[in-house]
């Protein structure tokens, strides 16, 4: 059966696109080069300066207080890292809690171990 909407569009012309004169492509891609790309390699210039005035690694992981506070170490770990401390940890159900949960037991244990008030 025919749909009525195919017999529509063959009664109706077909809409012939016009492609845009040489020129005119090759000014918008000069305006994309100035405003896109020059701005984000002179950013990318610029961080790179800040970078190398800089001594030491780029994150002081190792510091007193990365040590010191479990929350640090907490929120730089991924998942899978939280997964394997809870596992050492022997909590149980880590496989299905969700992140902020996983996180928040863990706070819980780490400092119960150490003696120190609960942040999270």
């Amino acid at each position: 059966m025919n749909d009525p909407t195919e017999d529509q569009d063959r009664d109706q012309p077909r809409r012939q696109l016009h492609p845009l004169p040489r020129g005119l492509v090759e000014l918008y891609g000069l305006l994309a080069v100035l405003f896109v790309l020059v701005p984000e390699w002179m950013a990318g210039g610029a961080l790179k300066g800040f970078r190398e005035g800089r001594e030491g690694s780029e994150l002081p992981l190792p510091s007193m207080a990365w040590q010191r506070l479990p929350e640090l170490q907490l929120a730089t770990m991924g998942l899978a890292e939280l997964r394997l401390m809870a596992r050492r940890e022997r909590l149980c159900g880590y496989m299905v809690m969700g992140r902020q949960r996983l996180t928040n037991r863990l706070m819980r244990r780490l400092s119960r171990r150490r003696g120190t008030p609960r942040t999270l």
